[in-house]
């Protein structure tokens, strides 16, 4: 697992940049304990990684929970409560591991799992702009649409651009440079630019220009602009923060109720998170996605049972980490115990970097998830890869991820029925002498019930005194409705005097007295 630390190091040091704004903020849009980020944050690191069977991928608390945890902790009476639908949470995913339910995660079409990078890296993009000009209303992390300060994503933004902080502004510029210019130039020239990380130089820059700008009524930074993490005054105050669960409540059926939303939610954010990593890895390595459910629901066992928020694998951290250019899981396991012991020993100078220096770092995260690039390439593969695709990221931007992934899947699924329909049979008119007709129709490999409307609509048309040649020997698998629809079809052939002729793999038949018994199928009970 050492094998690649030279690669790992620097990149965990990115990730735990992304991470540490993205675990406080999701823990205050979610209306839990700051500290209840950071906890899951750290288990997603540490327990998380080392479990998981992803190179790449990195799990901490989830934007995408935090609706549902906000809602929860009020309707079930109180933080401690909660925690036990998490701890239940990660024992039925557990279970969904043991029933090898991860590979629902296979069924989504290429073209959403593409929407899903690009909508995260749009919204990513527009939700650090108010940060970055130093207008920090809605918490980090918050990725919905409508936000939990009243506002929305595009309401936001105006707002920051008539509240621009000069100091916090600038920082994020001098921030956003050195990053260009790390990543364009200075990692081409030298070893050295390449140990050492853009995003850890803007860190330090950003310190620098908060200490040195206090004070000054223009360039300086306020508070409010600023990483927040609780500081504990000692040791027993920071194991205050730790919360734990109230088991008393477990037999309430609203703790059940919200603790299968945690694991279904949460199971379906990591499997979209796990088949997307897996697109951006350059190695094209596959993650076991069951050995994933049973490493997320061991991670949120542990993080229920200290105080901590629900867990998923995350793309905004995954896309960082390999964009930094990790190669294994010790880059997330590092990040995570880069977490544990700066909230330990170094909480003040955290609280000193800018959360606009944060935003540039993240900007560039964004714009490698959504190159414009990728829009037109899309459009290139022709409309069924591209109106899911664009469903999928306008979803995402105008409402949240989940329902922005189930729009594309949506619109996916028509995609296959339209296909499906086209793709059912091939028709060919062979012959119209002597006023007689001579169809050839030639069911496809697969012919299932979604097929159904495009073969009646064809038999429907067959005109009276026509010759059917039906070919169904390239037929792997006929459905049952198909059938019945053909057992229909030869009594009106009757009726028009449509001769047909069968032919199959088991030989050819003239005007079959039964296509069930043909096809050894039992009719449908009535």
């Amino acid at each position: 697992m050492f094998k690649h630390i030279k690669n790992d190091l620097p990149a965990s040091i990115v990730v735990f940049f992304v991470a540490l704004p993205l675990c406080l903020g999701i823990a205050l849009a979610s209306g839990a304990p700051l500290f209840s980020g950071l906890i899951a944050g750290i288990v997603g690191g540490i327990i998380v990684g080392s479990l998981s069977g992803s190179h790449i991928g990195v799990s901490g608390p989830a934007a995408g929970l935090a609706a549902i945890v906000l809602t929860a902790i009020g309707a079930l009476g109180g933080y401690q409560n909660f925690l036990v639908a998490v701890v239940l949470g990660g024992a039925i995913q557990l279970l969904f591991g043991v029933l090898k339910a991860g590979i629902i995660g296979y069924y989504f079409p290429s073209s959403v799992i593409k929407g899903m990078l690009t909508g995260i890296g749009i919204i990513i993009i527009l939700k650090q702009i108010p940060h970055f000009f130093g207008y920090d209303a809605d918490p980090e992390g918050d990725f919905a649409f409508i936000q939990v300060d009243g506002e929305n994503t595009f309401s936001e933004i105006i707002n920051s651009i008539n509240l621009i902080s000069p100091g916090a502004t600038a920082v994020a510029v001098l921030g956003l440079v050195i990053l260009i210019l790390w990543d364009k130039v200075l990692t081409k020239k030298a070893k050295i630019f390449q140990l050492i990380q853009g995003p850890l130089v803007a860190v330090v820059v950003g310190i620098l220009f908060f200490v040195i700008t206090k004070g000054n009524e223009i360039w300086a930074i306020s508070t409010e602009q600023l990483v927040k993490v609780p500081i504990p005054e000692d040791a027993s105050s920071f194991l205050a923060q730790f919360s734990f669960p109230n088991f008393g409540v477990i037999t309430r059926p609203e703790i059940w109720v919200t603790a299968f939303t945690i694991a279904l939610v949460a199971s379906l954010e990591t499997l979209l998170c796990v088949e997307a990593t897996d697109k951006l890895d350059p190695e094209k390595r596959v993650t076991p996605t069951n050995r994933e459910l049973l490493a997320q629901g061991a991670g949120n066992m542990v993080s229920g049972l200290i105080g901590g928020l629900p867990i998923t694998q995350v793309i905004v951290r995954s896309s960082a980490n390999i964009q930094s250019g990790a190669k294994s899981k010790l880059s997330a396991i590092i990040h995570g115990f880069f977490l544990l012991i700066s909230v330990i020993l170094i909480p003040r100078l955290l609280n000193m970097i800018p959360l606009s220096v944060l935003a540039a770092i993240l900007f560039i995260v964004g714009y490698k998830l959504a190159k414009p690039a990728l829009f037109k390439e899309m459009y290139q593969l022709g409309w069924k890869q591209f109106i899911p695709f664009t469903v999928t990221v306008l979803g995402i931007i105008f409402t949240d991820l989940l329902i922005g992934i189930g729009m594309g899947l949506g619109v996916g699924i028509v995609v296959i029925l339209i296909k499906s329909y086209q793709n059912s049979h091939f028709l060919h008119i062979q012959d119209k002498s002597n006023g007689a007709h001579k169809i050839k129709m030639t069911l496809a490999e697969e012919v299932t019930f979604f097929n159904k409307g495009a073969i009646l609509k064809e038999l429907e048309g067959i005109p009276k005194d026509t010759y059917l040649e039906l070919d169904v020997r390239n037929t792997r698998y006929l459905d049952n409705d198909i059938i019945e629809i053909l057992e229909d079809f030869s009594f009106k052939a009757k009726e028009r005097n449509i001769e047909i002729k069968l032919i199959s793999e088991k030989g050819i038949v003239e005007n079959p007295e039964s296509f069930i018994k043909f096809f050894n199928l039992r009719p449908k009970s009535a």
